[in-house]
């Protein structure tokens, strides 16, 4: 298949390049998280090919990919390759990651890697030749990041930022699980609130049978006083963490709200937060662990 810009319009490209230890492998990671498909180091005569398996009818249309100096005999096909690729694929964009020497050194000095263009020599020889390697790719560079005074954190945060269409369902997937806590505690949670002090539809003999999903329970559990004035507390309180969650560069939350048996209360209310923040904006999955068991003496 012929690449070409018609070819192409539906796919992304992004090339991470820069100096060693200017955060490439993070930066990899942010992307991951954020459903880029990333490619570490592929070879320079597989881009093409691979391109061509994602225009075939794959449903890969946002790809990444690392290159850096470990490229060796590599490195001058892999130029010549971006250079076809910024011909031939519209949406491209070469994202350069760099920092000050200084910062470089330390880095390497705390992990004890060996830099790669200096395993005879001292770092800083090996930064000064992957400048000069690199120059013709920041350059060429659409975005220049320097990382000298930025932790994982804010470098994941400041791509998020860059790489987003400003929604902030694109950056947080959010997970509200029903539980019982006496079959145990989810072990993914993040938050986790007890609704035990609710009444209980389980001793209102034809309740008993039915789930949180039927709506003579639903309106059994949210027709009461203390059911509103928590929804209103639990929902003030997702209307700050969201957007916190979300600045601080997470991209996953899961809530889990418990009552007994995981079956009546728990899944009224996961219900209600789940819709709550579908309408702030934000991707949310609601799933009710314990809904299917049979119900018991509690």
């Amino acid at each position: 298949m012929t690449l070409s810009r018609r070819s192409t319009a539906h796919v992304e490209v992004t090339v991470l390049t820069g100096l060693s230890g200017a955060g490439r492998s993070e930066a990899a990671k942010a992307l991951e998280d954020l459903g880029w498909f990333v490619i570490d180091n592929l070879p320079p005569a597989l881009i093409r090919k691979m391109l061509t398996l994602a225009l075939a009818g794959s449903d890969i249309n946002r790809i990444a990919l690392v290159i850096d100096a470990r490229g060796g005999a590599f490195f001058e096909e892999a130029a010549e390759e971006l250079a076809k690729l910024r011909r031939d694929v519209a949406n491209f964009r070469l994202v350069f990651l760099e920092a000050s020497d200084d910062a470089l050194v330390r880095r390497f000095d705390a992990t004890r890697r060996r830099h790669p263009l200096a395993t005879e020599d001292r770092v800083e020889v090996g930064i000064q030749r992957e400048r000069e390697l690199m120059a013709r790719f920041r350059e060429g560079a659409d975005v220049i990041v320097d990382t000298s005074d930025l932790s994982v954190r804010a470098l994941r945060t400041k791509l998020s930022a860059f790489f987003h269409s400003g929604s902030p369902a694109d950056g947080l997937k959010t997970t509200v699980i029903s539980f019982g806590f006496k079959h145990g505690l989810p072990l993914d949670a993040d938050i986790v609130l007890d609704v035990r002090f609710l009444p209980n539809p389980h001793w209102v003999d034809e309740l008993r049978p039915l789930t949180g999903l039927d709506e003579p329970v639903k309106r059994y559990v949210i027709d009461k006083d203390v059911t509103e004035d928590f929804l209103t507390r639990a929902k003030d309180l997702l209307a700050v963490l969201l957007p916190g969650y979300h600045g601080e560069g997470r991209h996953y939350l899961t809530i889990a709200l418990g009552c007994t048996g995981g079956r009546h209360r728990s899944v009224v209310l996961a219900q209600e937060i789940g819709d709550f923040i579908q309408e702030k904006g934000y991707a949310v999955k609601v799933i009710h662990r314990d809904v299917g068991r049979a119900a018991t003496p509690v």
